[in-house]
C-alpha cells in the first residue's frame, strides 16, 4: 500500500492550518490596533 497519499494529506492539514491560524492573529490584531487607536483618538 502507498503510504505518499497520507503523507502529502498530513502536509497539507499543517500547511492550511498554520496558514489559517496566521490569518486569524492578522485579523485579530488588525481589530486590536483598530480599538487601541479608537481608544486613543477619543481622549
Amino acid at each position: 500500500m502507498n503510504h505518499w497519499a497520507f503523507v502529502v494529506a498530513a502536509y497539507a492539514v499543517t500547511v492550511l492550518g498554520t496558514g489559517g491560524l496566521a490569518v486569524w492573529a492578522w485579523r485579530a490584531m488588525r481589530s486590536a490596533e483598530a480599538a487601541a487607536e479608537s481608544l486613543r483618538r477619543d481622549k
